[in-house]
């Protein structure tokens, strides 16, 4: 005896309708910024990333009309605008907030307090990674390394950075966030809200007072080994290991040939140990 598939509780539903189009008035308006994003490169193709901040920016997030829309402008298919859209995160594919707050929770910032941000903001908030609150205001989620890790814990809120934060200091923020109430990054111009992020993302000017000249830049933390480099600083002391410091007194300043570093103490190489000297490496066969 046979059983029908939804007898076995399988349901092959129907195919997806098409996307819906634009609104005329909407359409016409996009297809105007998107001529001048296309102008820009010599294989329209190349537009097809600032072309999908063009549409999140008109929604919040790239919805399947969006996708359509990306489409009929570059002549792909929705296929090829799904893959890219859908491998990048900086593409939402659901409703999301006025502003994204992303706590960094990789190695170092999870380290100096990151999952203990995170964890709190969760309960602030009362949502989950990847939630937005009631309000429409905060989605809150865990991002990956923002490669500043000597300004740990980083919070990032529309991709602006928010450096050295506690538990304390994120859900102030976010409280200001979802009050309205001015908000200015460690580094760069004050918030704007996700739509309007979207929008300078696909190469249009951003017309906030004042906000090109305050862009952000590297911070002094993250300029110190560069200055080292050009010798423009004193050399760093290294940091000797546990209990060192306190047998012998005074500090050690190294040679340059020494390993300079604030995280940890020079290990032994073959320079200092007799029994094992460097040589010079052997041709391959030798």
């Amino acid at each position: 005896m046979t059983t029908s598939s939804s007898e076995r509780g399988v349901s092959l539903g129907m195919p997806e309708l098409p996307a819906p189009a634009y609104p005329d008035d909407v359409r016409a308006r996009l297809e105007t910024d998107a001529r001048e994003v296309i102008a820009r490169y010599p294989d329209s193709r190349s537009a097809l990333l600032p072309l999908l901040h063009l549409v999140q920016a008109e929604e919040g997030h790239v919805t399947r009309t969006g996708m359509r829309f990306c489409a009929d402008v570059l002549g792909l298919t929705t296929a090829e605008v799904t893959a890219v859209a859908t491998f990048y995160t900086m593409y939402r594919r659901r409703p999301s907030g006025d502003y994204q707050v992303g706590v960094c929770t990789n190695t170092l910032c999870a380290v100096m307090g990151g999952d203990a941000i995170f964890d709190e903001l969760q309960e602030h908030l009362g949502v989950g990674n990847g939630e937005t609150t009631g309000d429409g205001k905060v989605t809150l989620e865990h991002i990956e390394c923002n490669a500043a890790c000597d300004f740990a814990p980083v919070v990032m809120v529309n991709w602006e950075f928010f450096d050295n934060q506690t538990p304390a200091s994120a859900k102030s923020l976010v409280d200001d966030l979802r009050a309205g109430r001015p908000v200015t990054p460690t580094r760069g111009a004050r918030m704007c809200t996700f739509k309007e992020t979207a929008r300078v993302l696909a190469g249009f000017p951003d017309e906030r007072e004042g906000a090109v000249e305050s862009g952000g830049s590297a911070g002094p933390a993250s300029l110190v080994g560069l200055k080292l480099a050009k010798g423009e600083t004193s050399a760093a002391r290294v940091v000797h290991p546990r209990g060192e410091a306190a047998r012998t007194g005074a500090p050690h300043e190294p040679s340059p040939t020494e390993h300079l570093s604030s995280h940890d103490a020079p290990q032994d190489t073959s320079a200092s140990d007799p029994a094992h000297p460097a040589g010079p490496t052997a041709e391959e066969g030798e």
